[in-house]
């Protein structure tokens, strides 16, 4: 997974388009992740959704 940091994504957001493309690109700020793929959403989305629903019954 390529990662820029939050100001290299703010100075080059065309190129983040264009990796992201590509691979998954993950941006941090300080050190920490600040964003999500939309697959990774939607992955951790299913996830918890199929937890809770077993919590339920």
């Amino acid at each position: 997974m390529q990662t820029m940091s939050a100001k290299d994504t703010k100075n080059s957001f065309r190129m983040l388009l264009d990796q992201a493309k590509a691979k998954p690109v993950q941006v941090e700020k300080h050190g920490r992740s600040v964003s999500v793929s939309i697959e990774e959403f939607q992955r951790l989305s299913l996830t918890s959704g199929a937890i809770l629903k077993r919590t339920e019954e």
